[in-house]
C-alpha cells in the first residue's frame, strides 16, 4: 500500500510538470483584430513603423523603395516573419527580399525560409518568410544571437529593372512567434532589452508652455513590448523539470529503502545478533 502512494504521487508530479512541456511547441497567441494594424512603413531604421506580433501590416509603396516595420521580440520566443508583394499586372523579373535586424541592427540569418525570391514577369504577387533563431535571455558580447527587444524588418526589390522603378506595389507583412519554453532558457540574464531606437511622439500635456517654442513633438523610446512584459530572466519551466527530477529521485530512494529494509521491527525489540 505505501508503495503505491509512492508511486501515485511520482505519476502525479510527472503529470504537473509536463503541463508546461506540452505548452511550448503552441504558437504564441496575438491580436486578432487587425483594425489597429498599421497602414503605412517607414523609410529608415528611425522612422520604422511599430507594429505588434499577430498583426497584418500592410503599405503601399513604390518598386525601388526601402521600407521599414519594427516588432517586439522577447525571451524564449522564435519569430517567423512572412511578407507578400502584390505586383502591378505588368512587369519584368524583380528579385524581392526581406531582411531582420536586432536592436544593435545586427542582420540576423534565417533558420530557413524563402529570404530572396525572384518574381517572374507578369507574376502577381512574391511571398517572404524568414525563421529567426530562438531569441536568448543573454548572450556573450561578442556573439551575434538573437537577444529580447526590439527587431528590424526591411522589405525592399534588389533586382528591379529602370523601366520598373517606381511603378506602384503594395506589401503586407506579419510576425508571429512559436514559444520554444525551457529548452532555450539558458544561465543569465539581459539587464535592459535592446531598444535603442528613437521613435517620435505627440506630446499629450496639454498645459506645456507653446511659448518655449515647443512644436509638441517628443523623442520617445519604442513604445512596443510584449502583452505580458519583458521576461528576460524570470520565470522558466526548466525549474519545473529541475524540482520534479529532484522530487523523482527523493521517492526512488526512499521506495528502494522500503523494498530493501524488509518487515518492520517495533522498538522494544532489539535487533538479532
Amino acid at each position: 500500500m505505501w508503495i503505491t502512494r509512492v508511486v501515485s504521487a511520482a505519476l502525479l508530479t510527472l503529470g504537473l510538470a509536463a503541463g508546461p512541456a506540452a505548452a511550448d511547441s503552441t504558437p504564441s497567441p496575438g491580436p486578432s483584430d487587425d483594425s489597429a494594424a498599421p497602414t503605412s512603413a517607414g523609410t529608415s531604421f528611425r522612422t520604422a513603423t511599430e507594429v505588434d506580433q499577430g498583426r497584418t501590416a500592410t503599405a503601399n509603396a513604390s518598386a525601388g523603395d526601402y521600407l521599414y516595420w519594427s516588432f517586439p521580440a522577447d525571451t524564449g520566443q522564435r519569430p517567423t516573419v512572412r511578407a507578400t508583394v502584390k505586383l502591378p499586372a505588368e512587369h519584368a523579373a524583380q528579385t524581392w527580399q526581406i531582411d531582420v535586424y536586432d536592436g544593435l541592427r545586427r542582420r540576423q540569418a534565417c533558420q530557413y525560409g524563402a529570404q530572396t525570391r525572384t518574381a517572374a514577369p507578369g507574376t502577381e504577387s512574391v511571398e517572404l518568410a524568414c525563421v529567426l533563431r530562438t531569441v536568448r535571455a543573454w548572450s556573450e558580447p561578442w556573439a551575434d544571437d538573437p537577444l529580447p527587444g526590439t527587431y528590424y524588418l526591411r522589405l525592399t526589390a534588389v533586382g528591379v529593372r529602370t523601366a520598373d522603378l517606381g511603378q506602384p506595389v503594395a506589401a503586407e507583412v506579419r510576425v508571429e512567434s512559436r514559444d520554444m519554453g525551457g529548452a532555450a532558457a539558458v544561465d543569465g540574464r539581459l539587464a535592459e532589452p535592446l531598444i535603442p531606437g528613437v521613435a517620435m511622439a505627440q506630446r499629450q500635456d496639454e498645459d506645456e508652455d507653446d511659448d518655449e517654442g515647443d512644436s509638441g513633438v517628443a523623442a520617445v523610446l519604442s513604445g512596443i513590448e510584449p502583452d505580458d512584459g519583458w521576461s528576460s530572466g524570470r520565470w522558466s519551466d526548466r525549474w519545473v523539470w529541475t524540482a520534479s527530477g529532484a522530487v523523482l529521485a527523493a521517492l526512488a530512494g526512499i521506495g528502494g529503502y522500503a523494498l530493501t529494509r524488509g518487515s518492520w521491527r517495533p522498538r522494544h525489540v532489539p535487533p538479532n545478533a
